[in-house]
């Protein structure tokens, strides 16, 4: 069973090493390393080209944004499952994939999805403590009405029905691709597990208020308008407000 770990970068070369490290100290060795950069000028290729030797796949060049970039990687991945882990984010211990097999090896049937918690760090590498939404103990399509329960950089999907991200998408292509891969799964598994440390970076109110409102219509697409609209009313009367005033000054 191979798991294809996949990196996207750019200009993250006060990062990169650790994600990298993190990989390669994994005590299982089926892993399928690759990292798509998005053509930095700040050393990253120099830290890549570094540890080269345990990275399966690497590039470096321009492209149309970050989901275009997982794109590539999902392209060029050939691992039984699929796990995106972007530069500062780690894998939350040494062993926790070989934990993670050691439990699947248990199982009567593989898991199209995979999934556990995961602790929050700071650009220094610190733990800040656990993600503020626990990740449900049975996860299912329907789930994500509620929002993102679980974090992307905990969430492995098997590659044979992971499709490729929606590039319409600007800030929340993964959220939609989370609940296509539920989708399109039949055994989803909870680890029980913290399985990654995800890199806490500042955002932007204006990045902040546009990320909600795409998650917001990625809602409506799945879960229906008025259904939407009842769990997240608060948004909702903040999201049409706000457009009528636009339309009118």
């Amino acid at each position: 069973m191979t798991f294809s770990i996949i990196t996207i970068t750019y200009n993250a070369s006060q990062w990169l090493e650790r994600t990298i490290l993190s990989v390669l100290s994994q005590s299982y060795p089926n892993i399928e390393y690759i990292i798509i950069d998005g053509a930095s000028t700040d050393g990253t290729v120099d830290i890549i080209k570094q540890y080269e030797s345990g990275i399966a796949y690497w590039i470096s060049e321009p492209d149309r944004g970050l989901y275009d970039a997982m794109n590539k990687g999902l392209q060029k991945a050939t691992g039984d499952y699929v796990w995106f882990l972007n530069a500062g984010d780690t894998i939350y211990t040494s062993d926790t994939i070989q934990r993670i097999v050691m439990a699947m090896s248990r199982r009567k049937r593989m898991p199209d999805i995979i999934y556990g918690e995961t602790a929050i760090i700071d650009a220094a590498g610190k733990l800040l403590g656990m993600r503020r939404l626990k990740a449900p103990r049975r996860l299912t399509w329907k789930s994500f009405r509620k929002g993102m329960l679980v974090c992307h950089q905990s969430f492995i999907s098997k590659r044979a029905i992971a499709p490729l991200y929606n590039t319409d998408y600007r800030l929340v292509a993964d959220f939609d691709w989370c609940i296509r891969c539920l989708k399109g799964a039949d055994v989803i598994y909870n680890t029980h597990l913290i399985l990654s440390n995800f890199l806490e970076e500042g955002m932007s109110s204006v990045q902040r208020k546009a990320s909600l409102k795409e998650r917001y219509e990625v809602m409506c697409k799945y879960y229906g308008t008025l259904p939407t609209m009842l769990m997240h009313g608060w948004f909702a009367v903040r999201f049409y407000f706000a457009k009528w005033f636009k339309g009118r000054v």
